[in-house]
């Protein structure tokens, strides 16, 4: 499978603020694996693209004005890669809480992401998506000019299958309240998954208009997946 029975070669090994995280690489993938789950490799950014991609077209079809996105999780750098292809985007917020994945992105994974950390319009918080989630609620409710038009949910497997326990609280219905009150009237939250999670997608419909589930095929032959959920109907 395109070399990926080739042994990893550990690249750093190192402490986060959250756990052990490692980066590797397999002849010419890399991988990242935190706290002994594996997180993500660059030959499953397919999805994570058409989460982003799929996500912002919807939005942009009914509001064709600046686009402001916040995304949690920052991975290889694939969903902002994709984001930053739209020229409406002129803002996007990726909050990333393990500053050594920030690292990575700038100084080794740049080769794969286009550099996309150097773009003027990214804006790279080193905290927790909770408190910035509860932080830009606060701010949209009193200003509703600086809710966005996509929130994207990009730091775990999906809600089975979560890099840190934590991680539960984004796919929680508190959670899902909270990032549909940082979207404008028109926006739409995306949420990478490895897989189709019926509970999940119940607690989606329960506080969203809308809901879209949507495969997209990766390099390993595999799919992966993504939810679209709308403020309003999409």
């Amino acid at each position: 499978m395109f070399g990926l029975e080739q042994t990893a070669e550990i690249i750093e090994r190192c402490q986060g603020r959250k756990g052990e995280l490692q980066l590797q690489k397999r002849g010419e993938e890399y991988e990242i694996i935190y706290n002994g789950v594996f997180l993500m490799a660059s030959y499953n950014g397919a999805t994570e693209r058409a989460a982003a991609r799929e996500a912002l077209r919807l939005v942009y079809n009914r509001d064709n004005g600046p686009l402001k996105v916040l995304m949690g999780g920052l991975g290889m750098g694939y969903s902002l890669q994709e984001t930053l292809v739209w020229k409406q985007v002129e803002r996007a917020v990726v909050v990333e809480i393990e500053p050594e994945i920030i690292r990575w992105n700038r100084e080794i994974l740049g080769s794969i992401n286009s550099d996309v950390l150097g773009d003027s319009r990214t804006i790279i918080v080193n905290s927790d998506f909770r408190e910035v989630l509860a932080n830009e609620a606060e701010a949209s409710l009193k200003d509703p000019s600086l809710c966005y038009q996509m929130v994207m949910v990009d730091t775990d497997n999906g809600s089975s299958w979560l890099s840190l326990s934590s991680n539960t609280f984004f796919y929680s219905t508190e959670g899902l309240q909270l990032i549909k009150a940082c979207l404008s009237a028109s926006g739409v939250a995306s949420f990478w998954c490895s897989r189709r999670e019926e509970a999940f997608e119940d607690r989606l419909k329960e506080v969203f208009t809308e809901v879209i589930f949507r495969t997209e095929a990766e390099k390993t032959g595999l799919d992966g997946c993504y939810y679209l959920a709308g403020k309003a109907a999409l």
